[in-house]
């Protein structure tokens, strides 16, 4: 094995070797204006009652309206949603311009057409962390459509699951 003393380095390195499923995280700003970005970082934090969370930096072009906002919708991406998690990930001012998205009758967050599964949630909690923040919402209900292989991220690029080992 190859050690690696630096901590940012190491944190770098490691989470470079581990997929994650790619997310698209989308919320409203206090005008009422679609805010939305790509997350990796998403997991359940339990079913009873149904929880997860996220990550996001500070610093992110989402974060103010994310700060105050009360409901988000987590979007789990497939294989036919690579340009919609390339889109979510650049330039912030493009990523509503089309008609790829409709919004929730309820809580009007916006939501993706091309997912494979919508947590439509309620924020608990914010717990910022130096230049950071996790997001702990509560499940309110959920949306989902045809299956497609999910998509991941690895290696610094989007890959699909190829052969399913058990």
């Amino acid at each position: 094995m190859q050690e690696i003393n630096d901590p940012t380095e190491s944190l770098k390195q490691a989470f470079r070797r581990h997929a994650s499923g790619v997310c698209v995280i989308t919320l409203n700003d206090a005008s009422g204006n679609p805010v939305g970005f790509t997350a990796t970082s998403v997991t359940s934090l339990g079913s009873q009652p149904a929880l997860a969370s996220f990550n996001v930096a500070r610093g992110a072009s989402s974060w103010t309206a994310l700060s105050t906002a009360e409901y988000v919708s987590i979007q789990m991406l497939n294989s036919d949603s690579l340009a919609l998690a390339q889109k979510m990930s650049q330039d912030h001012t493009k990523r509503f311009l089309d008609d790829d998205w409709f919004r929730d009758e309820k809580t009007q967050v916006p939501i993706f057409k091309n997912v494979n599964a919508v947590l439509i949630c309620k924020i608990r909690e914010r717990h910022e962390v130096e230049m950071n923040a996790v997001i702990v919402v509560e499940i309110l209900n959920g949306l989902l459509t045809e299956e497609l292989p999910s998509l991941l991220y690895h290696q610094r690029g989007y890959v699909v699951p190829g052969e399913r080992l058990s």
